[in-house]
């Protein structure tokens, strides 16, 4: 009796980590929105979804089965798994991706929808918002957010209207050494957003190399975790 009771339990528990494993498999793949390339991730039962824009040129140069080629280092792109773990199905666009589009593709997945945005990504998203855009939630990390960020293209400025804006998060980080997106740049934005933006400051970390590169303050170095646990609970 006790032979066919411990072969009942192995059972049990290969079964149940087979269902665990199969729960939590992820898998990068390439997919095609609107004209242009992305890669999606996505868990087998998300909670919500997140589009994330990396800054720089935006070009992660997409190849056939989910790679990334270019922007490896960038906060976004170096995190996707991370949001991907918590459950959210993650789309990260190329540049010139039509954010309409990937919202309306990802709502089609799982509702609620954020855009998290980063440095010059900022600027890609509040284009795609002028152009009629609609996330649930959106999140600035690093933005170019106001005149006083440090350049006359912001999210302030293309956007023109608070009205236009989704409820908003801000992340920056208090030291922030780039010349477009420099702290002072926020609380002018948090003001004109009339009550739809609010601001999450961090501090720490690592600063190395270039203020306006992923390795320094402006990236999060060494605070991945901390913006990932902010913006993905955004929504």
């Amino acid at each position: 009796m006790i032979k066919p009771r411990i072969w009942t339990i192995r059972i049990v528990v290969v079964l149940s980590i087979f269902e665990f494993a199969s729960a939590a498999a992820i898998a990068d793949e390439t997919v095609t929105i609107g004209g242009s390339r992305a890669v999606l991730i996505k868990p087998a039962s998300p909670r919500a979804s997140v589009i994330l824009m990396p800054g720089g040129s935006g070009a992660i140069n997409p190849g056939e089965h989910g790679e990334i080629n270019g922007l490896k280092g960038n906060q976004l792109v170096r995190t996707r798994s991370a949001y991907a773990a918590r459950g959210l199905a993650v789309l990260v666009v190329d540049a010139g991706a039509d954010l309409s589009s990937a919202v309306q593709y990802m709502a089609a997945i799982k509702r609620p929808v954020t855009v998290v945005a980063t440095s010059r990504g900022t600027q890609r998203a509040a284009e795609g918002i002028a152009r009629g855009a609609r996330p649930d939630a959106l999140v600035l990390t690093s933005g170019f957010l106001s005149a006083e960020s440090g350049s006359g293209s912001n999210v302030m400025s293309i956007i023109g209207s608070p009205s236009a804006l989704p409820r908003t998060l801000v992340i920056h980080h208090r030291n922030d050494g780039c010349k477009f997106t420099a702290p002072a740049g926020v609380d002018p934005f948090v003001k004109w957003s009339a009550g739809r933006a609010r601001v999450a400051w961090l501090s720490g970390g690592r600063n190395d190399g270039d203020p306006c590169e992923a390795r320094g303050y402006h990236g999060f170095n060494g605070l991945d975790g901390q913006v990932v646990g902010l913006a993905a609970g955004f929504r």
